[in-house]
């Protein structure tokens, strides 16, 4: 149980200290988006892979609560990507393949391209239009080998591999559709109403 608390005290404190550091002015540039996005009654398609993913499919739920035009990549019933339709791109390190690939084929049909990424200047945030940048973990593992770690005084994050960047994303657009919620004037009662009735 120690190792437990320790490490959901080190989870909440990470989230929080790496959502203070977002830029503002790339929240306005995303809200003002995602709002003339819906204004244009253009799709919003969100991708991700593992753990990024399944934070995405929980946005695009809240999305569509709020009424948007929203699907997941990947998903049978997704349509295709359009000019003037956002990619929302969700990744850690900014370079997974699927994740570029995607962004390739938007970019050649004049969709936007928003990436939620811990890496500025990785491919992903070569590609897209506008950027929010969430800190993960601040450095990779040097030393892979546990003892050689120990040794060197090498410690890392209790939390392993990106579970520090996956939380804050998942919490920074849980706080993003509540500033949507607010912009749209729309209430708790109205979403509920658009809430699946089976599950």
């Amino acid at each position: 149980m120690k190792l437990l608390k320790k490490t959901i005290a080190e989870i909440l404190t990470s989230v929080s200290r790496a959502l203070q550091k977002v830029n503002p002015t790339q929240i306005d540039e995303l809200v003002d988006l995602l709002l003339d996005t819906k204004k244009n009654n253009r799709q919003v398609l969100i991708i991700g892979a593992g753990r990024s993913g399944l934070v995405g499919r929980a946005f695009a739920m809240r999305l569509m609560h709020l009424n948007f035009d929203v699907h997941v990549i990947g998903e049978t019933t997704t349509p295709a990507v359009d000019e003037e339709d956002i990619l929302f791109a969700i990744s850690g390190s900014g370079s997974t393949s699927i994740i570029i690939t995607a962004c390739k084929i938007a970019k050649k049909v004049g969709a936007k391209i928003v990436a939620l990424t811990s890496q500025r200047s990785s491919p992903l945030g070569r590609y897209c239009d506008q950027m929010v940048v969430i800190r993960g973990r601040t450095k990779d593992t040097v030393q892979r080998d546990y003892f050689s770690r120990q040794i060197l005084g090498v410690h890392e994050p209790l939390a392993p591999l990106g579970t520090i960047f996956e939380t804050a994303v998942s919490v920074f657009l849980d706080g993003l559709i509540v500033e949507l919620m607010s912009r749209l004037g729309k209430t708790e009662d109205e979403m509920r109403k658009r809430h699946a009735t089976i599950e």
